[in-house]
């Protein structure tokens, strides 16, 4: 799992790719990306709207299967639960 709510989007962003990276590296195959639901005002999220473009970028997208909101335990709209491709070894 990953927290990136309260980041900027530069580092929020490069939060991300690092963990993705790593985490398809040591052969995890599903995990939390936690974006926050944005301001209380009702406007959504900058990380909430970002982070999925982030997912489908190329340097991204090929260690990734799909990526659907999360469950509200896991926290619902401001979160994201990202499958991962399996690791190919060889």
């Amino acid at each position: 799992r990953i927290d990136l709510h309260g980041m900027t989007r530069q580092a929020a962003h490069g939060a991300l790719a690092n963990y993705i990276h790593r985490a398809a590296d040591r052969g995890l195959r599903c995990i939390i990306v936690i974006t926050g639901k944005g301001s209380a005002g009702g406007e959504a999220g900058v990380l909430r709207r970002e982070v999925p473009h982030w997912l489908n970028q190329p340097d991204l997208r090929p260690r990734i299967v799909s990526f659907v909101q999360a469950q509200p335990r896991h926290g619902g709209a401001g979160a994201l639960y990202v499958l991962l491709r399996r690791r190919r070894d060889g």
